[in-house]
């Protein structure tokens, strides 16, 4: 049987509108970024794990104002198409998400691992608080297989995210790097590998 693998990407979130406006209005245009079809590392995957492996891409809803009843709606619209022992991956605000949702929600199928690239654990770099993203006391993810990746220049996200995982998920294995910034880049080799090790 086909093996899936679905990833939620990040976005952003807030405690009132009036930070989102704010955000908006500071926020700095990359053009570059618009003119071009460069891609991160997400549709990369696909091809380099190959036809045994179906990537699903949803996008989540209102990313750039993201509400965590909203993304758990959407969410929950993908389960009827998951396969037993599906491999969950989020990546920024979408690992956030996937720790509190699978920590709060009894999952509908067998979770083979958990892949959270460079999360949020309770603020970003520039101090944002999790709003309706915010973790409970106790993780939980739903399987023993649990990887964290993060990289000491990621200016989104502060590097001591990745101890504050790891002592609520103790048994996670961790992945540093030194130089990937926000994991946004186009090719992902390590993730690939890690994925189709899991099953030797």
């Amino acid at each position: 049987m086909t093996k899936q693998v679905v990833i939620i990407s990040g976005g952003d979130t807030f405690e009132t509108y009036e930070e989102y406006l704010n955000f908006l209005h500071n926020y700095e245009i990359d053009i570059e970024r618009y003119k071009t079809d460069k891609h991160d590392w997400k549709p990369w995957l696909r091809q380099r794990l190959g036809s045994d492996y179906e990537v699903i891409l949803p996008i989540m809803p209102n990313r750039t104002n993201a509400q965590f009843g909203e993304w758990k709606l959407w969410f929950e619209k993908l389960n009827p198409f998951l396969y037993q022992d599906v491999i969950l991956i989020g990546h920024s605000l979408g690992g956030t998400f996937l720790a509190k949702y699978l920590s709060e929600n009894q999952f509908s199928k067998k979770i083979k691992a958990v892949f959270l690239v460079g999360a949020v654990y309770d603020k970003d770099s520039e101090g944002y608080p999790l709003a309706s993203f915010t973790l409970p006391t106790n993780l939980n993810l739903q399987t023993d297989k649990i990887y964290l990746y993060h990289s000491k220049d990621d200016p989104i996200v502060p590097f001591s995210a990745l101890e504050q995982y790891k002592k609520a998920l103790p048994k996670a294995q961790t992945k540093i790097f030194d130089d990937r910034k926000h994991f946004n880049q186009e090719e992902f080799p390590e993730l690939a590998e890690d994925i189709l090790n899991l099953d030797k």
